[in-house]
């Protein structure tokens, strides 16, 4: 796991849970704009209407990304570093041919290498073509990051990157445990990557209105789901290996826990702004219910989607409760948006996020919503998100990612069996 809270599962959930958040100012030397002179970085970062950004620390530290020993394309070192964190951890490094031909990748991502973009476009107004790297496609397509985790490892089971916005992370796991239920592959290595802090998305994102304004001086502060004062973008990676469970038993893999459930949905209602109704999360959560044979009543937990929007989060908390009925509004349930400490992954988030659920189940810890002081007025005294983290048995979790055209995902886990 890559986030802004550091490099390393251990290290994120320690911050995690203790409240910590992984936000700060953004800097021109952030956006990325090699190609062009310094005049024009300071223009263009004095125009960002959002100043704030949860960047992934990087250095030599421990806990910190070191750029040196990985892919110099971000969302692809991100990723390879995840991976190999990942398959350490699961203790599956196959060198068995037979094994290498049943283990997948399923690794996906929203906007790729956005930077690379703009300095190509560079070269073509300053009409230097002949200076464009052969490299250029290879280095802006989401499969890369895949690609890349398949061809260090040897593995050639089916190789998958699911492109959903923001439910991206979310969907590649989906996926992939999906190729393990009809036979494709016994092994899985899943989740979402991304390295949107550059000078375009960031612009891009701005122009959307999707990025907060307000909190430019206080970044700490500025990542606010479920709260009244929201009004809102961040990188990382999170990687999981997903295994058939005879096939972990068989070997003894360490198992945290288990998914029994994947829902998608459309909206099929705006590219950005989901259905007031929240009709495309509650089918969504409905499906992965359905699927899973577990009753909303088992669930002791949810991560929310939230990205700490004015409309996103209320619709979303009104879907949850449309599933969870009085075992929410009951305050039986622990909710939380962890985007207060981490930012909007975009394609990164569903993984990530999950990878969250499943180590509140591991750990029984249900971790805390940073930055809310003043709930919407959705929420009541039982139904409310957590605003500290506590310890709970979970026996169930449930993860919600939603994303710009509408598709959504939820993906819920039950403990190790």
């Amino acid at each position: 796991m890559v986030t802004p809270l550091g490099c390393g599962v251990e290290t994120t959930w320690k911050r995690l849970i203790e409240g910590d958040c992984g936000i700060r100012a953004l800097t021109p030397q952030d956006l990325k704009m090699n190609g062009f002179d310094t005049e024009t970085q300071t223009y263009t970062y004095d125009q960002l209407t959002s100043k704030v950004a949860a960047i992934v620390p990087c250095g030599t530290n421990p806990g910190e990304f070191n750029e040196d020993l990985w892919f110099n394309l971000r969302f692809i070192g991100y990723a390879l570093c995840a991976a190999e964190e990942a398959l350490k951890d699961a203790n599956w490094m196959p060198t068995d041919p037979d094994q290498k031909e049943r283990t997948g990748v399923s690794v996906g991502g929203g906007t790729g290498s956005i930077s690379d973009i703009l300095d190509a476009a560079q070269l073509i107004c300053e009409k230097r073509l002949r200076r464009l790297s052969p490299f250029f496609i290879p280095r802006i397509l989401i499969n890369m990051a895949s690609g890349h985790v398949s061809m260090k490892y040897g593995f050639q089971g089916p190789n998958h990157a699911a492109v959903t916005a923001c439910a991206t992370g979310a969907h590649s796991l989906g996926d992939a445990t999906r190729m393990i239920q009809f036979g494709d592959s016994d092994v899985m290595v899943a989740g979402g990557t991304e390295s949107s802090i550059d000078a375009l998305s960031i612009a891009g994102f701005c122009r959307s209105r999707a990025l907060t304004t307000k909190y430019n001086s206080s970044p700490k502060e500025s990542s606010r789901p479920f709260d009244c004062g929201r009004d809102g973008i961040g990188e990382g990676s999170g990687i999981l290996v997903l295994e058939e469970l005879e096939h972990a038993k068989n070997r003894g893999a360490k198992i945290y826990a288990e998914i029994r459930g994947y829902g998608m949905s459309g909206d099929a209602h705006h590219i950005t702004q989901p259905h007031a109704d929240g009709r495309g999360a509650i089918l969504a959560m409905t499906s992965a219910f359905k699927q899973s044979g577990i009753h909303p009543k088992q669930v002791d937990y949810v991560n929310a989607h939230a990205t700490s929007t004015p409309l996103g989060d209320a619709i979303e908390a009104n879907a949850i409760k449309h599933i969870f009925s009085d075992h929410a509004t009951s305050g039986a349930l622990a909710l939380s948006s962890t985007k207060g400490a981490i930012g909007h992954l975009l394609g990164a988030a569903g993984a990530v996020e999950a990878i969250f659920s499943v180590l509140a189940i591991h750990h029984g810890i249900a971790p805390l919503t940073l930055n809310l002081s003043k709930p919407d007025p959705v929420f009541n005294d039982a139904f409310m998100p957590l605003t500290a983290s506590k310890e709970m048995p979970i026996r169930a979790a449930l993860s919600n990612s939603f994303g710009f055209g509408g598709t959504n995902a939820s993906l819920l886990f039950t403990s190790a069996p």
